[in-house]
């Protein structure tokens, strides 16, 4: 099932393999590697792993073991991440061949050598936060569907150019915020939306505090590890202990900490229950204890407080349980993971109307993405509403560090009167890098 590029002329936006050097040829599919799969290689979907981290690990593990899913391809500037990626692959591989043996996952150091490859259908984007705008819009342009891991992006101005590439290209883009499959969230979400509650006045989303480290000096990059490559767009720094791979995230330079971090889930959450999940509220004012030393300085402990036009209050805070409480004029609702609570507890017994508004329904995020790569529907977690929800978050750590509030226009997606936190929405990229 291989894509086909749009023809839309490009923009600003310019794929940069052009600089990537000699590319790989691209694996051929041979009727013994499509027995594995049970499924003809012309219908099969071809997928590739862009940041074999974690979480793109575990992504890539429940993708590639959907029926008619075939993994072709890993990359991650760390080599002894990519290969274990890849050694994942042929041995989940090597199981279902009578053979025992299979060597058809190739490993690249370079994401834009993998893009240029038209023998893969869709990525999984599980590179640090400051690397998913180019991933994303090159990925787009190339002609690939997309599974991207939360936070959706680094800055506003970088989600709204990574939701306008996905659009751009008619890309199918599911947002790896998994909650949105869960039946708790999504029973809860609908309650909300059809009244159970009442008039919903305040919801509070409890996310975890930030964490702090020490200074750590300044070393050579382990063997392998392609550091500047790593780094990419964002400013050149020393290498050092706890600066890359999963710590990045304490620091402001590559993410958001962890409001960006659990606000993606959260938030998303907050939004999806309130029908806000293409808008966002007008008014934000944050306050937050910062690191006084150290490597890491994203937020530790933090309030935000969000305003939106219905009179609805928003409270982001790192000093609540871990969910999300709505409060209403007839009552509470709290959710979480494996957690759904009301008072009173007969809200949880309502069943709805056939008339009533309903969510999409999904229970398992990854299958959900491979439906709608074969069906070419929206998923249930798109990207234009990973970007309203993230940019919430965004803004609370753009109140913080200036100090006070934001007046946001969610229409134009501007800052009103305010010159320097609207130099924040967005951030340069180091040359060679554009967007």
């Amino acid at each position: 099932m291989h894509n086909t590029q749009t023809n839309s002329p490009l923009t600003r936006r310019r794929f940069l393999v052009a600089s990537a050097g000699t590319l790989a040829a691209p694996y051929v599919l041979t009727s013994r590697a499509s027995t594995f799969a049970g499924i003809q290689p012309s219908n099969r979907i071809t997928m590739a792993l862009i940041g074999c981290g974690g979480m793109g690990r575990g992504n890539m593990n429940g993708l590639m073991n959907k029926r008619g899913v075939q993994m072709l391809a890993v990359c991650d500037p760390d080599r002894s991440r990519r290969e274990q990626a890849k050694a994942q692959v042929e041995g989940r591989y090597d199981e279902a061949m009578a053979s025992g043996s299979y060597s058809g996952c190739d490993a690249y150091n370079d994401y834009r050598e993998l893009l240029a490859r038209d023998d893969i259908d869709a990525v999984i984007i599980g590179s640090p936060d400051h690397w998913h705008a180019l991933h994303v819009a090159h990925a787009a342009q190339a002609g690939k569907d997309i599974y991207g891991e939360k936070p959706l992006s680094l800055t506003i101005g970088q989600g709204r150019a990574m939701a306008d590439a996905v659009a751009r290209y008619a890309r199918v883009f599911q947002t790896g915020s998994q909650q949105r499959s869960d039946a708790r969230f999504r029973f809860a979400c609908e309650l909300i939306r059809n009244g159970r509650l009442g008039r919903v006045h305040r919801v509070t989303c409890g996310l975890p505090a930030g964490e702090t480290t020490g200074n750590h000096p300044p070393k050579n990059p382990p063997e392998g590890f392609d550091y500047d490559l790593w780094l990419g767009p964002a400013l050149a720094e020393p290498y050092c202990d706890h600066r890359t791979h999963y710590e990045f995230r304490h620091i402001l330079d590559y993410s958001g900490g962890k409001l960006t971090d659990w606000g993606a889930h959260h938030i998303d959450i907050a939004q999806w229950a309130l029908g806000t999940t293409e808008t966002g509220p007008t008014r934000v004012q944050a306050h937050g204890t910062f690191p006084e030393d150290g490597l890491w300085n994203a937020a530790i402990h933090y309030e935000v407080n969000c305003t939106y036009p219905s009179g609805v209050e928003l409270f982001i805070t790192s000093k609540y349980r871990n969910g999300v409480l709505f409060e209403g004029d007839r009552g509470t609702l709290f959710v979480s993971r494996g957690v759904i609570e009301a008072n009173p507890t007969e809200i949880l017994e309502e069943t709805f109307a056939p008339n009533e508004d309903r969510l999409p329904v999904s229970d398992d995020h990854h299958q959900n993405f491979v439906d709608c790569a074969r069906s070419r529907r929206e998923p249930v977690a798109p990207i234009e509403h990973a970007h309203r929800t993230i940019s919430i978050a965004h803004l609370g750590n753009i109140s913080m560090l200036l100090g006070r509030a934001i007046e946001w226009d969610p229409s134009s997606e501007t800052i009103r009167n305010d010159a320097s936190a609207s130099r924040m929405l967005d951030r340069a990229l180091r040359a060679p890098w554009r967007l």
